[in-house]
């Protein structure tokens, strides 16, 4: 299970965690080749992200709960060792209170795969290895949908049919809260008419 660290501050929320892992089984996914293993191969997202312009950062896939971009400069996306990297910054008061309120629960990105291999195998679910994808969008996704889900949808661009996958997996939650408590303000009048008696009495 990867872990999802959700700093909470004053005007915004922090998002940090693991999107995806590379070289690593999947539990079992429903595809267009139906249900198999996936492992999505190293340097896949390092790839896709060097081609893409931008990648979108949405609330539960909506388009319409866009909550910023790669070239808005408030998610940042890189493949490392281990495998996509997301850390965002959102202002959006509706994803703060969900924060405050627990109800962020994971990562989630839609993509289209490029070039892959099923293995068959003897024994067990086929394991499909994706070798190449283009990632249009990563998602934060809440409570009202499951934290551990695959769905597949079709598609119509200029250039044909095109599938779209999504994929998100269960997320160990981390929540630091970095709201600052308003300080109390201190009233210097009363002191500073005491000091000008003084003053006056001498």
């Amino acid at each position: 299970m990867r872990k999802l660290r959700i700093e909470i501050r004053n005007d915004s929320v922090v998002i940090d965690g693991y999107v995806n892992a590379v070289e690593r089984m999947s539990n079992p996914v429903i595809t267009p080749h139906g249900k198999v293993i996936e492992v999505i191969e190293q340097r896949a997202f390092e790839k896709a992200l060097e081609r893409a312009e931008n990648v979108d950062l949405l609330l539960n896939h909506s388009k319409e709960r866009k909550l910023g971009s790669t070239t808005e400069e408030n998610t940042e996306l890189w493949e490392d060792n281990i495998g996509l990297r997301a850390v965002c910054t959102v202002t959006d008061s509706d994803v703060i209170q969900k924060a405050k309120d627990g109800k962020l629960k994971g990562w989630s990105f839609g993509m289209y795969v490029n070039e892959e291999h099923i293995e068959q195998r003897a024994e067990g679910l086929p394991i499909r290895h994706i070798k190449d994808l283009d990632l249009f969008e990563v998602s934060i996704i809440d409570d009202r949908m499951n934290p551990c889900y695959t769905a597949t949808s079709i598609e119509t661009r200029a250039d044909g049919e095109k599938v779209i996958e999504q994929r998100a997996y269960e997320n160990r939650i981390v929540v630091e809260n970095m709201v600052e408590t308003p300080k109390e303000v201190i009233n210097y009048t009363e002191f500073e008419n005491r000091i000008s008696n003084l003053k006056v009495g001498k």
